[in-house]
Formats: C-alpha cells, structure tokens, sequence
C-alpha cells in the first residue's frame, strides 16, 4: 500500500507545473503572471533570494517586477537597474543562456547585487535569462544561503518551462502596447477629407490641410510652397504660424530666398513624385545638400511630400522641426496624402483658365493644321506655324534644324525671332551620342529650365548662351527616327515649362515634321526617279526565278543586269559559291563586247583570290584601280578596257558567311555618283537576300516533306503497334493464368507476338530517329493485302462496304473476296504466285496500301463497293489499282497530278490530312522505286494505281 503514495507524491510537481503553465497561458495582467511566477518558484524551490526583473531594449536596463528576500525587505526588488559593460547581470542579457555564481558576495562583477548579498547572507546564485523568438524579456535571480550554484535537470527544466511561458506573456504585451502607440493616418485623412469638400476656396482649403497636418506630426512649423514657374521659386502660400500670405505682397523676399537654383535636389525630386524626408543622421537625399538644405530653412528635420496635377509640379508641403527627428511611416503617409488631396482641389480654383487655355492649344494646333495643306509654299507654312508658336509660349525664337551629312552638323533651315534681335548665322555643331540616342527615343518634348546648370545639348551651350538663351524646349520632329530634324524654342530667362506645354509643341513638332519631309521628297525626287524604277524592276526577278527553274543562276544574271543598269557599267559579274565550297564560280551578268573580256570557265580560290578577300573584309563597296589587281587576277579578268573594278561581298547579317561577291568594272576615268552608289548597294544588298532566301526554300522544302513522310509513317507504324498490342493484350487477359498445357502453350505464343511488337518499336526508335531507313524484304501480294484489309476490317463493317479482289490467282479460277471477316482466307496459293511477290520496304509498303484503302473507305458511301485489282505490268513490277465510287475534289486531283504547289503561302489540299498524307504516300513510293496516281475514271469511279518493284525469282 506504499507504493501509490510514492507515486502521488512523485506526482505533485509535475501538477505543480500544469497549474501554473496554465495560469500563465490564461492570464494578461502583468503583475498577476509574475505573482503568480514567484509564488510558484517559492513554493516549489529552497532559494531565500527571489527576483523577476523585465528589460528594457533601448535603455539597456532592468526594471524589478518584484520577488522575495529574507525579513520581507524587498523595496530593493523594484528599483530598476542600468547595465553596465562587464557585469554578470549583461552577460546573462546579452548571451542569453544561464549563469551561476557560488558566492556571490565574493563576485565582482555582481554590481550592487554583491551589497545584497552580503546583507542577507546569500552565497549561491543562479541567473536565468527569460527569452522569447530570441529577444530577452528579462531575468530570474535565485540565491541561496549554500554555497554553490548546482541546479537539478529535472528543476531546471521546469524553471525554463515557466521562464519561456512568462517570457512569451511579456512579450504579447509589449507587441500590444506598441500597436496601441502607434498612429494611424487613416482616421485623421479621412476627416481632412471630409473638411476639405466642405470648403468652398483653395485658401480655406490649404488652411484646413496645414492645420491638420500640424496637429497629427506635431512638428515645429507646417508650411505649403507654391512653385511659380516664371522665375523658377517657391514662396510660402500658407503655414502654421501664419495666417495668409500672398503672393503679390511678399513676391519678392519669397523669390529671393527660395530659388530652385538653391533648392534643385529638392526641386528635382518632387518634380518625379518623391516624398522628401531628412531626420536623425538619416535622409533621402545626398548627404552635401542635406546639409545646405537645412540651414537654409533654419531646421534640423524635415518632410515634404509633392503637390503635382497632370505631372506639373505645383508646390510642396512641409513638416519641419527645430530638432532632429526620425520620422515614422504614419507620418509620411499622412503628409503625402494630405498633399495628395491638394493635387486634387488645387486646379479647381483656376478650372475656368485651364479649359480656356486647353481650347486655345486645341484651335492652335488645328489652325497648324490647316496652313500645312492650304499653302503651297513650305516656308510660308512654316512662317505661320512660328508665330504662332512664339505668342502661345511667349518665347524669343523659333528655330528649325536640319542635319546635314555632307558637313556632320545642323543647319538653320528655318527661324523666326523678334525684331530688335538678329537671326543666327552659323550651324549647330554635332550633338554627342547621348544626346542624339535621347531625342531618337524620346516621345514627347524635351525641356532644359536652365542652360547654364544642364549638362544635356551641352555641345551646344556656348552659342546658346552667346546669342542669350537660358531655357528652351526641343523636339525630335521625327518621333523614333534618327534626330535629323529638330524644333527649337527658345526663351531668354530661366524658366520651367509646364506638361501641357510640353505636350502642345510636341503636336506642333510632328505636323512641321510633315513639311520638311515633303520638302526633302521634292529635293530627292528627280534624282531618285530613275533608281527607284530600276529597283522594282529589279525586285520582279523574284517572280522570274520562281517560273524559271530550268535556267541556271536566272536569279542572279537577272539582278546584274539591273545592278549593271543602275550603275551604268558595262562589266557585271558575280563570284559566287555555297556555304563550306573551297573555290568560286563566275556567274556572268553583263559582258559586252572582247574590251570586258572574262575567262568564265575559271574556279578562283576563295582564300587566294584578292578580289574576293578585299570585298570580304569591307563592310560596304570597294573601289580599286586596275593596276592594283595582283597578276593572278588579270589573268581571268584581261579585258582591255577594264580601268576600275567595284567590288561587293553579298552579305545579309553579321553572323551570316558572305556567299558571292559582285564585281562591277568600267573604263579607268569612269566615276560613280555617290546616289548611284547607295542605289547599286540596295541592289546587291537585295540580290544577298533574295540568293539566301532562295537557297533557305529549297532547304525548308526539303526538309518539310523528310519531316512530313517521317511523322507520317512513324504514326502509322504507331497505329498498328498499338492495335497489335490491344489485341494481344486482350487474348491475354482472356485467356486468364494458363492452368494447363494447352493454355500455357497459347500464352508463351502471344508473349512471343508481343515481344516481336516491342523489338519492332525499338528498331523504329533506334534506326528512324530523324530519317527513315530504308529495308529490304520480300512479301507475297497477297499476304499485304491481308495485313492491309484486316486494318480496315472495322471501318469496313461500320460502312458495311463490300470489298472484291481480282487477279491474285490469274491463271487459275479467279477468286472475289466479299464483305467478309475473314478477308483472304481461302485464297489458294498455286505455285506461280511466286512471281506475284514484291521487293523492298515492306512495312512502309504497306502503310501506304492502307493509306490508299483508308482514303478510299472514307470517300465511299455506306453499302457500296471497292475494288482491287493486281496485275503484272512487267517482269519487274506490280500494279495494284483500287476503285470506289466516292467522291474527290478535282483541286486535289490536279494538285495530286502535280505532285506539288506553286505558292506556299497560299490555300492548299495538302495543307489538311489526310489529302497531306497521300501527297507523303505519293513522295514515299517514288523513293521506294514505285509509283502512285490518283485520278478518275470515264465512269466516274476514284482509281488509286500503285505500282510495287516485283521480287526477283530465283532459278
């Protein structure tokens, strides 16, 4: 009966720790858990010393939550304790594990602890940290009067149990009383917002929002800049401190102070929508003007957040403070949206002289318009356009810059300016390749406010601050094209141009950009006339080349000619040779007369032949004197005549081999015109490509009907594998586990039939991978057409279609096989039907015969008849000739006749299965040694005529 005490006794801690982990769990008053803590760990444990202090992140100190000591002294359990480097009570804070003292009263590292303990005797302590998600909410401090500071597992455990519960609690609560600390913009927004739409002026409005502002961020001084753009400043419209201050009346202290000259970090970050914020050592600007910043507006923090409608900048709102301060993210949030529904009502205060102002830009770019298609004259157009241009942006000049090649710079092809100014007489140099790239992609209108300060156009700063410009806008008057025409409006002070404006001449550029095009196609036009027409006479050889198969290089001698017309040469020939070819070919285009005189039989070296290397290492023409040429060269090219040789490699891409080189050549002073040259360019540059072009076809055609034929076949052959391994498949299961010897007999033949379908397969796959190859078998006729009539058995049935085969005995009793399921049988064999054999690829023999019967079941009506007939053409062939009375489109029976299709891109039969697969039976046979047509007889019947390779017989 001893025993169960024992056992409840061993019992009562373990009970002990349930009720008290469950105290914890349950509980949120903070003084009750550590309470409760205390009194579990007195009665549970021998320490005279009890102490339960929280700690305190950012002060780095210990805060006593209570605990016990001996004669009920325990005021010294709820002072809080600042953490110095080295002491004991650190290093349990910070390592956060476990430490243990004998005496404490001997420990120097025990700070003010070491007083305690000698006061109350205590000799072994034991510090345990309270940890939580790896964050230390505080310790535990047990001391003894023993010596010593050995704890048990067993009690360790339990105390860590209740220190991590304890911890976890502490922790929760300070999650919570940071949550209840926080500040939330949305409740105060919200009824800012209200506020605001009960307003009726934008003065009010800004009052109401500075108010607001104010008392949520509680910083020292709130104020709202507004930005005027003539004088590019910023003056203080409203704040805090201040009731109202207007414009006209502190106009020019405020511009004086607040230039965007002294504030252009700021001012460039607001302009693109960024929330401005500088606090304690931390700011999201550069560190250099964060300072200048600062002491320009006599603060130590600020946030500012931009005021922007249609993506003008308007103003900024600020919060500002005397002393550093770190700003949180409730406060950047309440600051943008509160200068975010100043970007809403802002514009309604002025919504009369913005829809007046839209009209006006709308009546001028259609009053632009219309004087490009009422005059005639370019420079007329083009004086209306700048007049009024200049009134509308109230600008100083109007300038229209043209590139000129021949001089690599811009030159003034149009200005308009004021009369007491003189217009610009000299050219604008070449812009850098920044700055070019820039215009090329830009898609609206580019604004410099200050010349001085912009590093953009700055090859051209020097002469646009001679002749006094400060600001201007420019645009690519050719939207995503080379910056060759280029608008210019220019103003003599520094200013900001608003979106709207932008957005204006941007309209205005492209419809100048008409003019001047129409003015350079009427500059080109007469010298351009005859070179286009000889282009399109060129770019019809493509139709030639196609009709003219039969004639070698007709491509080619076709484009020399044009080439040679173009150019006015009386020598045109092309070196030509294929991709991975040691020697060239001459194909000749133009030879005239013995003064031009070609050895044309000739096969140049392709590494050793000058002509050939130097047009291969040009990336344009060449141009080389008759006497330059080595004396290898002159003895294929001896024409008397010959003086200057112009040569072109036919490229058509940097990772494409060159494949020719055209050689033009005239007398020694002939000289080529610069626009003749870029027109015989054009052309060799398009004989490159229809040449690839042409070669890639034959290639793609190729390979298309290998690729074709291949799937094809691999499809069908799949067909039959998978209808032979159903059916074994079923035998098998049909025939259950074999029981006896018959059935165990059944089954071994049927695994053999499978495994003879498997070893076909891996034959398919191993040998026919990306080409069909090619077998040599011999098979009776009879027995293919067996194989080939049993696969069609059930579409036969379907159809209920009667089928008859004649001439497989011939010189016996011919034998008509009916619309039967057992197809063939009973066909005797006589001897001589050894003859009737055929040789070759018998597997795609026959697929193909299945096609044919395939395509003939289909075209056939239910309850009709298909014939087939075999007979001998020779001693080396078969026909086999199978009719039916379906029906066949004669666009496929011509295309079928045809064997092919002239446009590829155009609607073909063949496009479709299965009329694509009698195109690939066809192409099949043919490289099998047989043939395959299809056409209608007199009588209207469909008469697929196949003709087999017979076996040779054996004497």
């Amino acid at each position: 009966m001893g025993q169960p005490h024992k056992s409840i006794a061993a019992e009562q801690p373990i009970l002990a720790l349930g009720r008290v982990l469950q105290i914890l769990r349950e509980e949120d008053d903070v003084d009750v858990l550590i309470e409760t803590a205390i009194n579990y760990i007195h009665s549970e444990f021998n320490y005279k010393l009890i102490w339960i202090a929280s700690y305190d992140r950012l002060k780095h100190t210990l805060f006593g939550r209570g605990g016990i000591a001996p004669g009920n002294d325990i005021n010294f359990l709820r002072k809080r304790l600042v953490l110095q480097p080295g002491d004991l009570l650190e290093q349990v804070v910070i390592q956060q594990s476990p430490l243990g003292v004998a005496d404490i009263r001997n420990e120097k590292r025990a700070g003010e602890w070491r007083e305690v303990g000698t006061k109350f005797n205590i000799q072994g302590t034991i510090m345990l940290p309270m940890r939580h998600k790896n964050s230390c909410m505080g310790l535990l401090l047990l001391g003894s009067e023993r010596w010593g500071y050995l704890l048990p597992e067993d009690a360790k455990a339990r105390l860590m149990m209740v220190l991590g519960e304890l911890a976890a609690s502490l922790y929760q609560q300070e999650i919570n009383l940071q949550q209840k600390q926080i500040k939330r913009p949305d409740e105060p927004l919200l009824q800012l917002l209200e506020n605001i739409r009960n307003l009726s002026n934008l003065e009010e409005r800004l009052k109401a929002v500075v108010e607001a502002t104010h008392s949520f961020v509680s910083p020292s001084r709130t104020n709202i800049y507004w930005f005027e753009r003539q004088g590019r400043y910023f003056w203080c419209r409203m704040g805090d401190q201040l009731v109202n201050i207007g414009r006209e009346t502190n106009r020019e202290q405020s511009a004086a102070g607040m230039t965007v000259q002294d504030l252009s970090d700021l001012y460039y970050a607001l302009s693109v929508n960024k929330i401005i914020w500088i606090g304690d050592a931390r700011s999201s600007l550069e560190g250099q003007f964060t300072a200048k910043l600062l002491q320009r507006l006599r603060v130590r923090s600020l946030l500012a957040a931009p005021i922007i409608w249609q993506k003008d900048l308007l103003g900024f709102l600020a919060v500002e403070g005397y002393e550093p301060r770190i700003w949180t993210e409730a406060d950047k949030n309440f600051v943008q949206g509160a200068a975010g529904f100043l970007s809403l009502v802002a514009p309604n205060d002025k919504i009369e002289n913005i829809v007046k102002q839209i009209q006006e830009d709308s009546q001028l770019s259609s009053e632009v318009s219309q004087s490009i298609y009422t005059h005639q004259d370019w420079k007329e157009t083009l004086r209306v356009c700048a007049a009024k241009v200049l009134h509308r942006f109230n600008a100083t000049r109007f300038l229209l810059l043209h590139y000129d090649p021949d001089q690599n710079n811009y030159q003034v092809i149009y200005q308009t300016q004021p009369h007491h100014r003189r217009p610009l007489s000299c050219s604008f140099g070449l812009l850098s390749q920044t700055d070019r790239q820039m215009l090329k992609s830009a898609n609206a209108t580019v604004a410099v406010e200050n010349v001085e300060a912009d590093l953009r156009f700055f090859n051209w700063r020097p002469l646009l601050l001679e002749h006094g410009v400060r600001s201007l806008l420019i645009c690519n008057c050719n939207q995503d094209q080379k910056a060759e025409v280029l608008l210019v409006v220019t103003h003599t002070s520094h200013r900001s141009w608003t979106n709207l404006e932008r957005e204006l001449l941007w309209v205005v550029s492209q419809q100048i950009g008409v003019v001047v095009r129409q003015w350079r196609l009427q500059k080109n036009n007469e010298q351009q006339q005859q070179v286009l027409q000889s282009i399109q006479e060129c770019l019809r050889i493509v139709d030639g080349s196609e009709n003219s198969e039969t004639e070698k290089n007709y491509l080619e001698c076709a484009a020399l000619r044009q080439i040679a017309s173009v150019l006015n040469c009386p020598l045109a020939l092309l070196l030509s040779w294929s991709h991975g070819e040691s020697t060239a070919e001459i194909i000749p285009g133009v030879i005239p007369d013995n003064q031009f005189e070609v050895e044309i039989s000739a096969k140049l070296s392709i590494q050793h032949e000058a002509v050939i290397q130097w047009a291969l290492v040009e990336n344009s023409y060449l141009n080389v004197s008759i006497n330059h040429l080595p004396p290898e060269t002159r003895q294929w090219l001896h024409g008397e005549g010959i003086g200057q040789v112009l040569l072109m490699a036919l490229r058509t891409g940097s990772d494409h081999q060159p494949t020719g080189v055209v050689l033009l050549a005239d007398h020694r002073e002939r000289h080529w015109p610069q626009h003749r040259l870029d027109a015989g360019k054009i052309l060799i540059d398009q004989l490159a490509w229809l040449r690839r072009q042409q070669q890639i076809s034959q290639r793609l055609e190729s390979t298309t009907q290998d690729l074709r034929q291949l799937n094809w076949y691999k499809h069908r052959r799949l067909e039959s594998i998978q209808r032979t391994t159903t059916n074994l498949l079923k035998q098998m299961y049909d025939l259950g586990v074999p029981t006896n010897d018959m059935a165990q007999t059944r089954y071994q033949v049927l695994l053999k039939q499978l495994d003879h379908t498997v070893t076909s397969i891996t034959g398919m796959v191993k040998l026919e991978q990306w080409q069909l190859h090619i077998n040599w078998e011999t098979m009776p006729i009879a027995s293919l057409l067996k194989r080939s009539l049993e696969r069609i058995d059930k579409l036969v049935q379907e159809q209920k279609l009667w089928i008859g085969v004649h001439g497989l005995a011939q010189a016996h009793t011919e034998k008509e096989v009916t619309n039967s399921g057992a197809l063939l049988k009973g066909v005797s064999t006589p001897a001589n039907l050894s003859t009737m054999a055929i040789a070759g690829d018998i597997v795609k023999f026959e697929l193909v015969l299945y096609e044919l019967l395939l395509a003939a079941c289909h075209r056939s009506p239910n309850s009709s008849r298909i014939d087939i007939w075999c007979r001998h053409i020779d001693k080396q062939f078969l026909e086999v000739s199978i009719t039916d009375n379906g029906t066949i489109p004669t666009e496929l029976l011509t295309e079928i006749q045809q064997k092919t299709h002239n446009d590829i891109l155009a609607f073909c039969n063949f496009d479709q299965s299965p009329n694509l697969n009698l195109l690939i039976c066809q192409q099949l046979i043919q490289q099998l040694g047989g043939e395959l047509d299809i056409y209608q007889s007199p009588d209207n019947r469909v008469v697929s005529r196949l003709v087999l390779p017979l076996a040779e017989i054996s004497s």
